[in-house]
């Protein structure tokens, strides 16, 4: 919601504001019809990207600097987990590591299923074989089939 663009870059500026954080790559960013919503709110695009960064942390030390960074840009939880929001930074992996818990799960739980998350994965991790796969991201992407639903929106973040 709001002026998305400027709210990708402004996630992205404030993951990358701690030392222990090192950027290793990005994705463009896609517009996407949006998936699992309201009927009220099918009109509305929504905007996503792939940050790629390395870091100390561990998937649920990450957590609570994402909630912040959310809070920040005034990301509002509500009962609805599909609705409209500023932001919603997902981690889809973590290395190796796999999580599943109330309030974790990594790699997260959907995302081969997703073509607006395979998409930008595939174009900074084409090879990555994510912990509980057999295949590659290039080859989820292959297999997912296609269709004009994900748009390019912008080369540059």
């Amino acid at each position: 919601m709001g002026m998305r663009l400027r709210q990708l870059t402004q996630a992205k500026t404030l993951l990358l504001l701690d030392s222990q954080v090192t950027f290793v790559d990005q994705s463009s960013i896609y517009e996407t019809e949006p998936v699992g919503v309201k009927d009220e709110y099918r009109q509305m695009k929504f905007l996503n990207a792939v940050l790629v960064v390395e870091s100390p942390y561990t998937a649920e030390e990450w957590l609570p600097k994402i909630k912040c960074v959310e809070d920040v840009l005034k990301r509002e939880r509500t009962d609805d987990r599909n609705a409209p929001r500023p932001i919603d930074v997902d981690i889809l992996f973590s290395g190796e590591q796999i999580v599943d818990s109330d309030l974790l799960q990594i790699p997260h739980p959907r995302w081969a299923e997703r073509r607006f998350v395979v998409q930008p994965l595939a174009e900074v991790c084409p090879d990555l074989v994510l912990p509980g796969s057999a295949c590659s991201v290039a080859n989820i992407l292959a297999r997912l089939p296609a269709n004009d639903d994900v748009r390019l929106f912008s080369e540059k973040w």
